[in-house]
C-alpha cells in the first residue's frame, strides 16, 4: 500500500494530499476578497504555487483544475489572470462553474490535481 502524505492540515481539511505520485489540492480562495477577479486569482494561484511547490510538483505538472466562480461576469478577470500565470505548453483539464461561494466576497475559488515529479 502507497503512503498518503498531507500538508497543511487542520481537523477540517488539508491543503494538499499526496497519493500514488498525484497531489489533491483543496480549494483554494483569496484572503483579500476587496479586490477585483484578477486580482483574487493572482493571489489563489500563487498559493497554488507554493502548495505544488511542498508537494514536490509546479504548474507545468497540472492534471485538472476546476474553477469556481460566484457569478460568470467575473470570468474574464479570472481569465485574464489565469492565461498570464498557466503554463501554454501543458495546461491542465479545466472547468469553470458558477456557484455560490462561502463568502459573498469571494469572487473565486480554484482546485486542482497535478502529478508529482
Amino acid at each position: 500500500m502507497s503512503n498518503i502524505t498531507r500538508h497543511q492540515s487542520n481537523s477540517r481539511l488539508s491543503r494538499a494530499v499526496v497519493h500514488n505520485g498525484v497531489v489533491y489540492l483543496a480549494g483554494t480562495t483569496a484572503d483579500n476578497c476587496t479586490v477585483s477577479s484578477k486580482g483574487q486569482t493572482e493571489e489563489i494561484l500563487g498559493k497554488i504555487d507554493a502548495l505544488l511547490k511542498l508537494a514536490g510538483s509546479d504548474k507545468s505538472r497540472l492534471l485538472s483544475a476546476v474553477v469556481y466562480v460566484a457569478d460568470m461576469r467575473v470570468k474574464p478577470g479570472m481569465d485574464e489572470a489565469w492565461m498570464k500565470w498557466i503554463d501554454p505548453k501543458n495546461p491542465p483539464a479545466r472547468a469553470t462553474v458558477e456557484t455560490r461561494l462561502g463568502t459573498p466576497e469571494t469572487l473565486v475559488e480554484i482546485m486542482v490535481t497535478a502529478a508529482v515529479q
